[in-house]
């Protein structure tokens, strides 16, 4: 992420409170987003102790309808949309025809026949794209870039339902993961989702963009007696990396299948057919030759992004996603290795400026919390 305040960047609604409030901004997928307020370290551990609240606004949302949308969703992602009930949603790919990523996305069904897909912000305008040309053959359905239409709030940790709950009349205690419903945030109507990107409890929230500002700042005024802080893009990565949660673009993309990237429990076997099910039933039978595997520093040093990394003195590699983790006080990453040299506590070496630093793998996800 670089800093950038050229003119040509998105903002969310959020914006000028953003700058307002001392938020070092960046550029980061074509906005100009807050990277972090307090400090990342800061944020990352209120967010595993307390609570902290993210402008997620630049996410986009596509959404499809008509009496054949179950068929349109179907056909363009892997998991199987026709387990979900109204008010349910689901993590899933936007599929190639090869098995590999256009997206990782949020399937959520609003209806029978209306349904929404949240998408990375890089992603918006070529994941709408792919979209609409691919549905044509469906019939009746269709799909709508109504990213402009929202903002979107995140409200994460271990206080965040305590915070939320007084602002709404929504049961968020009956409300289990991957659920959602409709009604008012601070008297403003908004769709409530039990999900995030953090690997803590919380929610996030939907709502018309015009009324960002109000609800964003009623969360802050119920979050003091908890110390709720805002929190950024960088807190937000470290978040859901020491959570194993892969990233569009590091982790996973064109170039990288389902399988491959470990998620083989988003993929609907059961289903007729959709982009790229052939090619993933033939990587399934095969077994796939490499893998994305967890892994962390047993000698100084931080391996970042775009790191070589080495087994047995050969390159096998970048490092995908890496980081020193604030709440783990360790140095992990996420890399492909090889399928037969991804056990648990195999060495490899990271070349850190210059030097090769020994390192393990490790089971993922690096974090996982304690459910009450």
């Amino acid at each position: 992420m670089a800093d950038n305040t050229d003119n040509a960047l998105k903002r969310t609604s959020l914006n000028s409170w953003h700058r307002a409030n001392g938020a070092r901004m960046v550029s980061f997928g074509g906005w100009d987003m807050p990277v972090e307020y307090s400090g990342i370290s800061d944020e990352h551990v209120a967010v595993r102790t307390r609570a902290g609240l993210f402008d997620v606004s630049h996410m986009g949302e596509i959404e499809i309808a008509g009496s054949q949308a179950l068929e349109a969703v179907q056909r363009i992602s892997c998991n199987d949309a026709s387990r979900l009930k109204i008010g349910q949603a689901h993590y899933s790919g936007l599929m190639t025809p090869q098995g590999t990523f256009v997206d990782d996305l949020l399937v959520y069904r609003l209806a029978d026949s209306h349904f929404l897909l949240v998408v990375n912000a890089s992603n918006i305008e070529k994941d709408y794209k792919w979209i609409a040309s691919q549905i044509q053959a469906v019939g009746d359905a269709v799909a709508v870039d109504a990213s402009s239409r929202y903002a979107l709030l995140a409200l994460q940790g271990p206080a965040a339902m305590d915070i939320i709950s007084p602002l709404t009349g929504v049961d968020l205690t009956a409300m289990k993961y991957y659920r959602f419903e409709s009604g008012e945030v601070a008297g403003v109507r908004a769709t409530v989702s039990r999900t995030g990107y953090t690997g803590e409890d919380g929610v996030e929230i939907l709502l018309p963009s015009n009324n960002a500002e109000k609800v964003w700042k009623e969360i802050l005024v119920a979050g003091e007696g908890a110390d709720l802080i805002p929190a950024g893009l960088g807190a937000r990565d470290t978040l859901r990396l020491e959570a194993a949660m892969r990233l569009y673009g590091n982790d996973i993309d064109e170039t990288t299948s389902v399988l491959e990237a470990d998620l083989g429990w988003i993929i609907g076997w059961k289903k007729e057919d959709f982009i790229g099910l052939e090619p993933l039933r033939q990587e399934k039978a095969k077994g796939v030759t490499r893998k994305i595997v967890g892994f962390e520093m047993l000698e100084r040093g931080i391996a970042r992004q775009g790191y070589e990394a080495y087994l047995d003195g050969k390159s096998v590699g970048q490092v995908r996603s890496g980081t020193q983790t604030p709440f783990l006080k360790k140095a992990i990453g996420m890399i492909y290795l090889p399928a037969d040299r991804t056990e648990p506590g195999t060495e490899l070496e990271i070349e850190i400026r210059g030097k090769k630093a020994r390192a393990k793998v490790v089971s993922l996800p690096f974090y996982k919390r304690v459910r009450s």
